[in-house]
């Protein structure tokens, strides 16, 4: 598990940070499928009120689905979002509450079968949330852990009810208010309190507190709970079993046997039993009521991470890190290999005479289980003996005689789409080339957030070397794929050191030697849905300087010229750019926090118009509504320009010069033919001559800037240069840049020197 960097801490942290970031997370597939491993399954047993039958899943791309159930397949009706990082466990309760666990620390609870609403963030955890348990006849509690060795009792009955909120209690809830389906609801924070009194309420300030398992000095992966909810199993890599009674948070007992980290529990129906699988390899059967281990069972040759038994609890389904689901007789330690996946299995549900098995892959599988009457799989043969010692099955497995699976292929199939496992940033610095888990190579442009180019199977190496450019530009953001697909990270201020010229970016109707800066026109991209709802509820009145619409409480931030420049080179205006339009058939999703939010996820298109500065980074807020940059490092490059040595031709520079980095060097070529004719009009130069000074500037830094060249003559491709400028003794293209030329011909720390000579007329 890992945790998504973009979302930075909770706003509960007292640390000195620097500014939120936005990320934006980039699909190709549409909303229909996972694209990472599936953590969590959940069945809704009992027919819903439409009279369908749902399967949940929760995966490491940070989202849950619902899936409609059918004989001949699966259809995805809902997709829940708002975790940013991934969904390691989910739960139901009742007749459609669904409840989730990330490793973005947070407790989410949803109406299963909305379009996606949630109901209520809990924010109790300190580190990643791995594990939920649910009592199936107390629908009203629910159990989370985790990594930072916490172990929480919620009453969500008391969870859910609205507080008021005290005056520091700012804290939004469920991505502000924004639910799945994109529409406000009106919703409170919960903060819960750690409790040292293992009490479950508490009036002052009316803030909810849930129960504290106080015992765990690790990390816990696994937990369990009964029927009735009177009784609490845990499991990490303390590895030992920990029972609780979750009414007080007090110990009961701590059973040792397992030599390794304990990953996956169940508990019998009365509370007696309890199951429990490990990284040493192992399945043991524990006596809660003799306090011991009355079984061990050698199944598996690798870690056990999940576990489902029969519903009277004589028979165990096991799967693990060796792709292997196994049936156990716990009376008889008689057990068969099921079947064999290609990849490790995370997660197993039962469901009437089947078994849903989930995986690393983004694919979920029903198989055959005959969970009614699981002898009729033993009645098949090639059953074994399980030892009580974990290095038995090692052995046999050793020795050749692995167990033959029971069944080949799966009865049912929810296909995911292949995650992003590999990806490298060009030097453009707008396009990034991915390779994913089926080994399709495919080219984002990541300033449209769409695939450009599907080279299909082909070497990534190879095609990295094909797509080589020789260009420098700024690193304006960066990427990761820990989802399973692109996330795209903005930080201030550096996100906003890249520009273009209009011509380079094929922009029509914009003067060709614009400068456009990239982060800018991005976000007014990935923002413009926002923006046009905001403007619908507010009028455009709000955008002329800055100030917040009436009644919108928006904290007052302080933008004064010396902290805030205008971006005065683009147009003050909403206008999306094509080459910054975003896909409304896959739009990406938004992670990010405001001043008084948690991290929350929501697609762009699912934004309202009422998020603000306590949703948002307010320099994201600032540079859409307002085109106000912040402070940015200097984009000049600083350079000499000499002639060659021998050359009779000099041009009086006046020391130092000082350009934009992205100035193109058919610029310096214009500024010395300008010296060259003594600042004589351009107009007389003759076809050997060649273009001005379109857009560019070259500037006297000694000399207060003047110096500075403009004119309208036609592009300088059309005419024939007659000066070369070198650097390094090599002659450099016009259409190199000067960060280009400093970068990959210049390569030292010192201010760059350009020479120029005259060109030999050919007759």
């Amino acid at each position: 598990m890992h945790r998504v960097a973009s979302a930075g801490n909770t706003s509960n942290s007292v640390r000195p940070r620097k500014e939120k970031r936005l990320t934006y997370v980039l699909n190709d597939a549409g909303d229909t499928k996972h694209c990472a491993g599936v953590n969590s399954l959940a069945v809704l047993k009992s027919p819903a009120t439409d009279g369908c039958e749902y399967l949940f899943t929760g995966s490491r791309d940070g989202t849950l689905k619902r899936w409609a159930l059918a004989e001949d397949g699966a259809t995805c009706s809902a997709t829940f979002e708002s975790h940013v990082d991934w969904v390691n466990d989910a739960v139901l309760t009742g007749s459609n509450t669904l409840v989730s666990c990330s490793s973005d620390t947070t407790v989410k609870v949803w109406n299963g079968l909305s379009e996606g609403y949630c109901i209520k963030t809990l924010r109790q955890h300190s580190d990643y949330v791995t594990s939920l348990a649910s009592a199936e006849k107390n629908s009203n509690v629910i159990a989370s852990a985790g990594l930072g060795g916490e172990v929480f009792i919620w009453d969500l009955e008391a969870a859910l009810t609205p507080t008021s909120k005290s005056g520091d209690a700012t804290e939004e809830d469920c991505s502000n208010g924004v639910n799945g389906s994109g529409s406000s609801l009106p919703m409170t924070s919960i903060r819960p309190i750690c409790s040292g009194n293992n009490i479950s309420l508490q009036t002052h300030s009316q803030v909810y507190i849930p129960v504290t398992a106080k015992g765990h000095k690790e990390s816990v992966y696994a937990l369990a709970m009964n029927e009735s909810g009177s009784l609490l199993v845990s499991g990490g890599t303390e590895k030992v079993v920990r029972v609780w009674d979750p009414r007080t948070g007090s110990k009961t007992m701590k059973l040792k046997g397992h030599t390794d980290n304990i990953r996956a529990l169940l508990i019998d129906s009365t509370g007696r039993f309890c199951i429990s699988g490990s990284s040493d390899s192992m399945i043991r059967l524990w006596d809660l009521g003799q306090q011991r281990c009355v079984h061990s069972y050698a199944v598996h040759t690798d870690s056990v991470w999940s576990l489902a038994s029969t519903p009277t609890f004589s028979h165990v389904y096991s799967g693990g890190r060796d792709l292997s689901l196994y049936l156990t007789d716990l009376a008889t330690r008689e057990s068969v290999l099921m079947c064999t996946k290609e990849h490790p299995i995370l997660q197993l549900a039962l469901h009437d005479d089947g078994i849903w098995v989930a995986t690393t892959d983004s694919s979920v599988h029903r198989w055959a289980a005959e969970v009614r009457n699981p002898q009729k799989v033993f009645q098949r043969g090639g059953s074994f003996l399980a030892g009580n010692l974990s290095f038995s099955r090692a052995r046999v497995s050793l020795e050749g005689s692995t167990p033959v699976p029971v069944y080949k292929e799966p009865s049912l199939s929810i296909p995911g789409t292949p995650g992003i496992v590999q990806h490298e940033i060009l030097n453009n610095r707008r396009h990034v080339l991915t390779k994913d888990t089926a080994g399709t190579v495919k080219l984002w442009e990541i300033t449209r957030g769409t695939v450009i180019h599907n080279y299909g199977e082909v070497s990534f190496e190879k095609k990295k070397e094909e797509l080589f450019e020789m260009v420098s530009i700024p690193a304006w953001f960066t990427v990761d794929t820990k989802l399973g697909n692109l996330s795209v990270h903005l930080d201030t201020p550096q996100c906003f050191s890249a520009e273009m010229y209009s011509a380079d970016l094929h922009i029509p109707g914009k003067p060709e030697d614009d400068k456009v800066n990239l982060a800018r026109e991005t976000l007014k991209g990935l923002l413009a849905h926002w923006l046009a709802k905001r403007k619908q509820r507010f009028g455009s009145q709000a955008f002329a300087n800055g100030e917040a619409p009436a009644g919108k409480d928006v904290p007052t931030r302080n933008l004064t010229a010396s902290k805030i420049e205008v971006d005065g080179s683009a147009d003050n205006d909403a206008a999306v750019y094509p080459p910054f339009e975003f896909s409304a058939a896959c739009p990406p999703s938004i992670i990010t926090e405001g001043s008084q939010s948690g991290p929350w996820r929501k697609k762009i298109t699912d934004l309202d118009g009422t998020e603000d500065e306590k949703d948002m980074p307010w320099w994201v807020v600032d540079c859409v509504m307002n085109n106000r940059l912040p402070p940015r490092e200097n984009t000049k490059c600083s350079f000499y320009l000499h002639p060659c040595e021998g050359s009779t031709v000099q041009i009086l520079t006046q020391g130092k010069l000082s350009a934009p980095r992205i100035l193109r060097i058919h610029k310096v070529v214009n500024y010395v033919i300008e010296k060259m004719v003594l600042d004589k009009p351009l107009d007389s130069l003759n076809s050997d001559g060649a273009a001005g000074m379109s857009g560019g500037q070259v500037t006297h830094p000694s000399n207060g800037g003047d110096g500075i060249f403009r004119t309208g003559l036609k592009p300088w491709q059309k005419l024939k240069p007659s000066i070369e400028i070198l650097c390094s003794n090599q002659v450099l293209s016009p259409d190199m840049s000067l960060a280009t030329v400093r970068a990959y011909i210049w390569k030292k720390p010192e201010d760059l020197i350009l020479n120029y000579r005259v060109l030999t007329s050919k007759g």
